[in-house]
């Protein structure tokens, strides 16, 4: 649906700055009540329990997570063409913000020297307003691949990680390795600002690197919804759908897409199972996680970025809350080639057609459907499939002897 044309610095503006003078109080009182304490990381909330991490009051979360789940119809934006009708459709499991079942289909052509869209976009959507606008996939496209709902539990502290950090952690994995990893940084474009980047770390290929982008484009792509960042309506298969477009999006004047981003900014990272994370079989797994070299890869530490520190081309401001935390995400969000690459380019380019960005493996034991696909429905089976720049690491898995496996997987199924 049309929207009426919004500047991307008042879009922006309108993101920043949502409920600026609580977040501004709430801030102010953390800083009060750390002026005495020694500057060290300290560990980020975590905890299925829809509570906030503190970005913003618990009562403006609850309001937040009330449009993240509102269910949209033809008269508030919807379409004409989509793949849901609100963010939990796909982000739900096992509290708002997590993963599901869920999956999105792309597809393109490759004829050995390029990759290129279909008409329309490599989204291939699964529903429609009308019939006729219905999408479908050419025998002619190549390539297809379905891509799993992602958990967004958590965003916030990720999109605080410092540049530098990812790229330290590239640049030290083929020590690590001796020379058989090496993840892929990528430059993705800041939608928010024409002309900047940053390191991406949001989605599938990493072709996001702030939640602003991230969720802008999920709104068009997935919803139909179009907004300051994404005005152009999605297509059915390249024609046009101007004559069902009747609606203008009444309600995503910016307003909408910024607070989606307040509540994922202010989510808890997922939670470990404590009480099994503290048996021996799941500590002595750790040890072998580590042993065997999945942590090359899936890096289980990670810090945030000082306060006050500008990112997303000066648009964000890192808060108190978000702030030299430690999280546990089990990824580089770089990307690797490790043999279930599904073809598709984003950001990056044609290099990455056969990379995948490392799952992060915090709140795994919440998932039934692993790899980007959903076609790994074990967690060995997951381990398994991983193939070249982790050949040696999943050889090293196959040698564990019985019990050290299984201690691995209770380690894993922890998480």
């Amino acid at each position: 649906m049309n929207l009426k044309k919004n500047k991307n610095a008042d879009f922006v503006k309108s993101s920043h700055h949502v409920r600026f003078a609580v977040q501004s109080a709430f801030t102010i009182t953390l800083i009060i009540g750390c002026l005495n304490t020694i500057s060290v990381a300290a560990e980020a909330p975590a905890g299925f329990d829809n509570g906030s991490n503190g970005f913003v009051l618990q009562g403006d979360f609850n309001n937040d997570k009330v449009l993240f789940e509102k269910r949209h119809t033809v008269a508030g934006g919807l379409g004409p063409v989509y793949n849901a009708q609100s963010c939990a459709d796909c982000h739900t499991n096992p509290i708002t913000g997590g993963s599901s079942q869920v999956t999105v289909l792309r597809a393109g052509i490759y004829d050995g020297k390029q990759f290129t869209n279909p008409p329309g976009g490599q989204v291939i959507h699964d529903r429609a307003t009308h019939p006729s606008l219905q999408s479908v996939v050419s025998d002619k496209w190549n390539v297809r691949s379905l891509r799993l709902s992602s958990n967004v539990l958590g965003a916030g502290f990720i999109e605080a990680i410092d540049d530098r950090t990812l790229k330290a952690i590239a640049q030290k994995q083929p020590q690590q390795s001796k020379g058989k990893i090496k993840g892929q940084v990528v430059m993705a474009d800041l939608v928010e600002v024409p002309g900047a980047k940053r390191v991406g770390r949001f989605g599938w290929k990493s072709q996001h690197a702030s939640l602003l982008s991230f969720n802008a484009e999920a709104f068009r792509s997935e919803m139909g919804i179009t907004n300051a960042l994404f005005p152009t309506e999605n297509t059915a298969n390249g024609r046009s759908v101007t004559k069902y477009d009747t609606m203008v999006d009444p309600e995503n004047n910016g307003w909408e897409v910024a607070l989606i981003t307040e509540f994922v900014r202010a989510t808890k990272v997922p939670p470990r199972d404590l009480k099994l994370a503290a048996s021996k079989e799941a500590m002595a797994g750790a040890k072998l996680f580590s042993k065997v070299g999945c942590d090359i890869c899936h890096t289980a530490t990670l810090t945030t970025a000082p306060s006050g520190t500008l990112v997303n081309a000066g648009t964000f401001t890192v808060p108190a809350a978000l702030a030299s935390k430690t999280i546990h995400p089990y990824s580089d969000f770089l990307l690797h080639d490790i043999g279930t690459g599904d073809g598709i380019v984003q950001s990056g380019g044609l290099s990455t057609r056969s990379k995948m960005r490392t799952a992060p493996l915090w709140g795994l034991r919440t998932r039934t459907r692993l790899l980007h696909d959903g076609s790994a429905l074990t967690i060995e089976d997951s381990i398994k499939r991983h193939k070249g720049e982790s050949t040696v690491v999943t050889q090293q898995f196959n040698n564990l002897n019985t019990l050290q496996k299984k201690q691995l997987l209770v380690f894993l199924g922890s998480l």
